[in-house]
Order: structure tokens, then sequence, then C-alpha cells
């Protein structure tokens, strides 16, 4: 789990790596025989039990340096990644995170770019708003109508999506099925772990080759499904 690629002077959150250190881990996971992929790829993958050697790679938010820094690093590689866009903040910022710094998201035209780059384009909701604290009409509109838009807006299916903040409860979980989603993305979702709440493991400027090897292995004990989900 990635969320923005580029400066670093200012990163209250933890949530960017610099261009050099996101070429650094891919190029780690590739000398250990490792791919990155969309999270839609690893799925069907493992559904025919050729998962073997993929890695999920998601990029949240949709900021703009996606395009400018991430794709250059993916592409040199040779690995893919799912981006969650917010189509009800095209080229807007994060204005969800009161500490800044400001950041500004991708235009329509940035997320078609990626989208023709053969990115997985998914949804991060409409408006990055906590879902288990909304109310019927705007749990709606964060998962079924921002995939409408989003399927609109690149011309193809969006079968991913992501919760806002990682929070995810059974009502939020049930939502996104309905909505027609393939399958969603968490962080820790505990007991709640299936395909539409799969947990991810974050990684930060400070993962170097121990801590990944750490988090991959961690990584295998947060995978089991839940009950009923």
């Amino acid at each position: 789990m990635y969320h923005s690629v580029g400066d670093r002077s200012a990163d209250p959150y933890g949530i960017t790596v610099t261009p050099d250190r996101l070429d650094a881990q891919l190029g780690w996971l590739r000398r250990r025989g490792l791919r990155g992929v969309p999270v839609g790829e690893l799925l069907a993958a493992r559904a025919r039990g050729a998962g073997r050697g993929l890695v999920g790679l998601t990029f949240d938010d949709g900021y703009a340096d996606f395009v400018e820094h991430a794709l250059p690093c993916l592409r040199r590689w040779g690995c893919g990644a799912t981006l969650f866009v917010l189509p009800g903040r095209l080229g807007s910022d994060n204005a969800w995170d009161p500490l800044g710094p400001r950041k500004p998201l991708l235009t329509a035209d940035g997320i078609r770019h990626a989208a023709a780059e053969g990115v997985e384009i998914g949804s991060h909701g409409l408006t990055h708003i906590d879902l288990t604290e909304a109310d019927d009409a705007a749990l709606r509109a964060e998962t079924a109508e921002s995939r409408a838009l989003l399927a609109d807006l690149i011309s193809a299916p969006v079968t991913g999506f992501c919760y806002p903040y990682g929070t995810v409860d059974a009502r939020a979980v049930e939502a996104v099925r309905a909505a027609g989603y393939a399958y969603a993305c968490a962080i820790d979702p505990g007991p709640l772990t299936g395909p539409h709440a799969l947990p991810r493991v974050h990684v930060g400027q400070s993962d170097g080759s121990l801590r990944l090897l750490l988090k991959t292995r961690l990584h295998r004990l947060r995978r089991r499904a839940g009950a009923g989900v």
C-alpha cells in the first residue's frame, strides 16, 4: 500500500515515499523473483493457482505525482499497479488531511493517462469519507455512484474498491459488494478479512530490505479469511 510518491519535506502522516525509495523497493521485489501487479490481476492469478511470485501494488488517493514519479518506476521494473482514485475530487487536493500539506490530485485526463499505461483504476470512494460513519445515501454515493462515474471516465469496468482511511465494518462491506465490486482493499480488517476486505501492508520511506522482508512475512499471518465474508 502506497500513497504519494514525491517530495517528503513535509509529510506529517508518513504517506510519501521519494521516487528513489520506490525505485529501490521495486528493485528489491524483482531481485527476489517477485513482480508487482494490479490487485485484480493478482486475484485472478491466484484463482487459477498461478499467483506465486506476484505481489499486489496499490496507490491510494490518486495523487497527481503518481503519473510523474510512480509510473516511470513501475515501467522501469516491469511492474503494474492499482490506482485508487476519487471521482468526486478530480483535480482537487487532499482536503481531508487537516495537517496538510496540500497535494494535488489527478485530473480526469491524468486518470485516463494512467489507465492507458495499463494501470488498473479502482474507486477510493467519491470524496474520501469514513464509510463507517456515512448515512445510507452517502454510502451509496461513495460506492455505487463512484464506480459508475469512473467506469464512464475510463470507458472500462471498475472492479476494485478501497476503503478511505482503511476503516471498514460489515455494513460498508455489504454496500461495496452490492455496488458490484469484485474486491475491496482495507488495511487490517480482522475478522472481516475476505474478497471485499483485503488486508494490505503499508510501505513507507523507512522501509528498506530488512523491513520489507519482515512485512512480507507478517502479511502472511494477516491474510486468513474471516468467516462469512
